[in-house]
């Protein structure tokens, strides 16, 4: 049994677009995994000088790296032969067009054969049956389903080859995250797969051979600092078919008669970052003050002057018709509040983002939370009331106190502060984005709504807390690029959709 911590596909392309965000381009790792692939081949045979080999190259990023691949097996002797499964002016990406376009101008020592159909691919049979190695760079883990032509006669011809065939990340054929086949797949000798081990590999050990890990230069930080790919990873671009309700309903339980703004700032950050409709369930002491911010909330008053144990049924039933809901900002921590929020908590069936006065009710019991559908979004000072720790002021710090909360209550908890900590338990994340400028009052509140918005439109608590925290500390930025540092809660709240947009359109 492999002992490898193996990665999902979609994962591995967060890291990758986390890469370009610290300042390493594609181009650099397409670079590293062709060199990687050339190591091993080297690896394999004492010299290189008129070894044949045929590299079967598709029109995306596994091609790319075939390409590099090519470029220096031909640089040190090996008669290299490209066969293109598609065509050149069809390349997806920018990576590989430019690693196509140096091999087109390498025609003296490469080869390249386009095989645009499956007739075409009878031109190439004898550069199959004649190559000591074969590198497979059609699909690596870009496929997902069913293999067609011409790329399955092309499989076939490799497996029927009795060169030793070398699998560029993930032999083609064979689904990166599942491990099942659909038809045909590369059997390779060796796979070379990059940075860490794709999950499906694990998991259908008859087509991979022997793996191969390689080091393409992407560093811990791609991984546990929050970044775009972190986004793209979770976001669902609207249906233009999509209702009123399909991008989220928001449940805002908050306000007191002593506070009314903190729930009006969770429930315009919710639909700020997308949600069609956000409710804010708040006593008739503060309804008519949340409802004059703004026309677009919709408010439904509760018993008394603060939440009580008399609004418990109704705010739950509220929460089954929302897709989450948010319970903390501004509720005050009277005896009966305390009382209320107790229940909803224990009773509620609803993903929920637990914040500001509901985190201290937590505090006093912390089993009534265990293995809820949840995100705690604590700062210091919360955090410690929970925890009885007082996390340091570095995230190196406060790592493992947060990872140990989230694992003890199997939730995901979200540390504020200078740098943001998420984990859910295993996984941990640091967020770096965010100015001194939003240590104004609220934007603690905006990043609930964000978080609520994003946990209903893709149903992902970590990745949701993470990107949430991402956009928030975008959102403070470019609110104090425009402002200066004075700026407000509500500057944080008109700039997350042009985070969203920054970071979407990079």
């Amino acid at each position: 049994m492999f002992t490898y911590d193996s990665i999902l596909s979609s994962h591995m392309r967060a890291i990758e677009d986390n890469c370009e965000w610290l300042g390493i381009s594609k181009l650099i790792l397409m670079e590293n995994a062709g060199k990687s692939i050339f190591n091993e081949v080297s690896r394999r045979f004492k010299s290189l000088k008129g070894l044949g080999v045929l590299i079967v190259c598709g029109i995306g990023n596994n091609g790319g790296d075939g390409f590099v691949a090519a470029r220096h097996l031909s640089a040190s002797g090996a008669s290299v032969t490209v066969v293109l499964v598609g065509s050149g002016k069809d390349i997806r990406t920018h990576e590989a067009r430019t690693n196509f376009n140096i091999l087109r101008n390498m025609e003296h020592t490469v080869r390249i054969l386009e095989v645009k159909s499956i007739n075409d691919l009878s031109k190439v049979e004898e550069f199959f049956a004649g190559a000591q190695v074969i590198i497979d760079a059609i699909f690596g883990t870009g496929l997902k389903g069913e293999v067609r032509e011409p790329y399955r006669s092309a499989i076939n011809l490799i497996n029927s080859s009795k060169a030793v065939k070398i699998a560029v990340d993930v032999p083609s054929g064979l689904n990166p995250d599942t491990g099942e086949v659909h038809g045909v797949c590369v059997k390779a000798d060796v796979t070379v797969t990059f940075h860490r081990v794709k999950r499906g590999l694990t998991l259908n050990r008859e087509y991979v051979g022997e793996i191969v890990v390689a080091n393409i230069g992407i560093p811990l930080e791609a991984e546990l600092f929050v970044g775009p790919g972190d986004l793209k990873s979770i976001y669902r671009p609207r249906s233009p078919y999509s209702k009123k309700g399909d991008n989220g309903r928001i449940l805002v339980v908050g306000g007191s008669e002593d506070y009314a703004g903190a729930p009006a700032l969770v429930a315009l950050a919710s639909l700020r970052a997308g949600a069609d409709l956000a409710i804010v369930a708040a006593p008739v002491s503060v309804a008519n003050v949340i409802r004059s911010y703004s026309p677009n909330l919709i408010v439904k008053e509760l018993c008394d002057k603060n939440l009580c144990p008399a609004d418990i049924s109704y705010v739950l039933n509220l929460a089954e018709k929302c897709d989450v809901m948010v319970i903390g900002p501004g509720l005050g921590l009277r005896e009966e509040t305390v009382v209320a929020v107790s229940e909803i908590i224990k009773r509620s069936r609803k993903p929920m983002v637990i914040d500001a006065d509901a985190l201290k009710v937590l505090s006093q019991d912390l089993n009534m939370v265990k293995g809820k559908s949840a995100v705690l979004t604590p700062h210091a000072g919360e955090f410690a009331k929970l925890t009885g720790v007082t996390p340091g002021p570095e995230y190196r710090e406060r790592m493992e106190p947060v990872r140990s909360l989230a694992q003890e209550l199997n939730v995901v908890v979200l540390l504020k502060g200078h740098y943001d900590v998420i984990s859910d338990g295993r996984r941990v994340k640091v967020n770096r984005t965010g100015t001194s400028a939003m240590t104004v009052g609220g934007t603690g509140d905006v990043l609930s709504g964000l978080t609520a918005t994003l946990i209903a439109q893709t149903g992902d608590l970590f990745g949701s807390a993470c990107v949430a925290a991402f956009i928030n500390g975008i959102a403070g930025e470019l609110a104090e690029e425009r402002y200066g540092a004075r700026i407000l809660a509500t500057d944080v709240i008109d700039m997350i959709p042009y985070a969203f947009k920054k970071i979407l359109e990079r």
